[in-house]
């Protein structure tokens, strides 16, 4: 049978990369970690990581069940939620500022279950880039801010929360001859046409990432539909590397895309929520921020 335990320590690791650094932010030892994700994988007859140098990796299946997993422990939040908030009503009204990827890809069912638990709340969405998000919680313009905080500039003035790390990891066509082999590397992609999202910063942050690696995509495209990247990929005409958050399976005209993850080490996607540091929250914006996170202070 699956716990609830093996499921939030294979989330914790998968989001980490690392079971030591996994284990430290769940307050548990190493051991545990590895017993609990060995017992997961036991139970489903897969595996579901595999170690690298200095951390771990998602199998291809490791991929695919960390978004069930997600799942999971966003219903058991929400019924958490919903069964703390019965005695007391929370109301009130905050600004939320959100980047492409997070109104499009995160916030939506989250959202639906924060309504469902504080029906209360009301909340006016924002949507900005990042830049324009940190200039309007330094003018107070906006309460709070959901965006990439790995892109943060303004740390100083501006606190935030990480809420959800989501990796990157090679978007190709469930046809595409890599898929034939067992790992694929950065030296992998060297000849293949890459198309580059720039959508919410991705330009920005996988030249980041890569600057060390020594690998220069060969960029046939630079777009900010995520239509037109999924259908690039679909159809063979170009690989990228994108959050798995961010994944959908199939393009417009039915063509399949496939997520395999990278042998080299590639930094998580890290989403959050942002607020002006000297600023005191309100009594809805701390719940929501709670919502997200239950370990938020």
């Amino acid at each position: 049978m699956i716990s609830l335990k093996q499921i939030r320590y294979f989330v914790a690791t998968a989001e980490a990369q690392q079971i030591s650094a996994a284990a430290l932010e769940l307050g548990i030892s190493q051991s545990a970690v590895t017993v609990a994700i060995k017992e997961l994988e036991d139970y489903l007859g897969i595996p579901l990581i595999s170690r690298r140098v200095g951390g771990i990796r998602l199998t291809q299946d490791g991929l695919k069940f960390l978004n069930h997993a997600k799942n999971i422990e966003a219903n058991i939040t929400d019924a958490l939620h919903s069964m703390k908030n019965k005695e007391a009503e929370t109301t009130g009204q905050f600004r939320l500022g959100v980047t492409y990827l997070g109104i499009g890809y995160f916030l939506p069912p989250i959202l639906a279950r924060f309504k469902r638990s504080y029906p209360e709340v009301e909340i006016q969405l924002i949507e900005m880039s990042r830049a324009q998000l940190e200039s309007a919680l330094r003018n107070e313009d906006v309460d709070l801010a959901l965006m990439i905080v790995s892109n943060l500039s303004d740390r100083r003035r501006i606190k935030h929360k990480t809420v959800m790390k989501s990796p990157r990891v090679l978007w190709l066509s469930s046809r595409h001859r890599l898929n034939r082999l067992q790992e694929i590397t950065l030296k992998d992609l060297e000849s293949e046409p890459y198309v580059q999202c720039t959508a919410d910063e991705a330009d920005t942050s996988t030249r980041k990432y890569l600057t060390n690696t020594g690998f220069k995509p060969r960029t046939i495209l630079r777009t900010t539909s995520m239509e037109a990247v999924r259908g690039m990929v679909a159809t063979g005409a170009a690989v990228t590397i994108l959050a798995e958050l961010a994944y959908r399976p199939w393009s417009l005209d039915g063509a399949r895309v496939e997520l395999r993850p990278l042998r080299d080490s590639v930094p998580t996607l890290d989403l959050g929520i942002a607020w002006k540091r000297e600023r005191a929250l309100s009594d809805a914006e701390t719940k929501f921020l709670c919502y997200l996170d239950p370990n938020a202070d």
